[in-house]
């Protein structure tokens, strides 16, 4: 049965009020990986016109969560576990890296922001608010590379973050019977790195990542591991 797409918040005809709906019913699966978005449907639970349905659709592809085919119309991207278990594999020694570089920002002034990161995340999942969750878990991840000071580092990130949104998607869920083992991951790892252990932060990534990394090129099956 196809997905009635609802406000997300007060109704808002304009195009950015329609890409935080149709965001939000991305991200929070609802509207599943490879799932079409047929504008005469959306239109029509939404009460609008075209126009600003389509200027929000091109504002999704913008961010890589839509792509649009020729004649048959707009689609959630699907993320393979061959690409995530590849982007895992370089943040494995890459993160810690950033995390490094990043240590005295994150002991100085950055400090509340990277522990804020983690309150948001908290409140989050406590509220099984998947979007929310996801934004504040890539924010806690981006910090140490917009921070290294990297334009490499940052460049990577920039890269992965929309395959990773794809993918929290639908990881964010299997949390569901315990929103708190997220949280806990995250407060070790901003422990680690505002000790600047680096290998300590290695290792806590690393305990994450084991089941993703054994993927082979080619599996098509869903990600196995947990994402962090």
């Amino acid at each position: 049965m196809a997905h009635k797409f609802e406000w997300q918040e007060q109704r808002s005809t304009t195009p950015d009020g329609v890409y935080r709906t149709l965001r939000a019913a991305i991200l929070d699966g609802t509207v599943p990986p490879g799932g079409q978005l047929r504008e005469a449907h959306i239109a029509s639970d939404l009460g609008i016109s075209r126009s600003p349905l389509r200027e929000a659709l091109t504002k999704l592809e913008e961010e890589g969560l839509v792509i649009k085919i020729p004649y048959r119309g707009a689609f959630v991207v699907e993320v393979s576990p061959r690409e995530v278990a590849e982007i895992d594999s370089v943040r494995l020694h890459v993160e810690p890296y950033a995390a490094e570089l990043s240590a005295e920002a994150l002991r100085g002034p950055e400090r509340p922001q990277l522990l804020q990161t983690v309150e948001d995340l908290r409140r989050a999942m406590e509220k099984d608010d998947i979007p929310a969750s996801i934004d504040a878990h890539l924010r806690f991840h981006r910090l140490f590379y917009e921070l290294s000071g990297h334009g490499i580092l940052q460049g990577l990130w920039s890269g992965w973050e929309t395959k990773l949104r794809l993918y929290l998607s639908v990881d964010h869920r299997t949390y569901s019977d315990n929103p708190h083992q997220l949280v806990v991951e995250h407060e070790r790892l901003a422990a680690v790195a505002l000790e600047g252990d680096t290998d300590a932060f290695r290792q806590e990534l690393a305990a994450h990542f084991p089941m993703g990394l054994r993927a082979q090129p080619g599996d098509a099956g869903e990600p196995t591991h947990r994402h962090v």
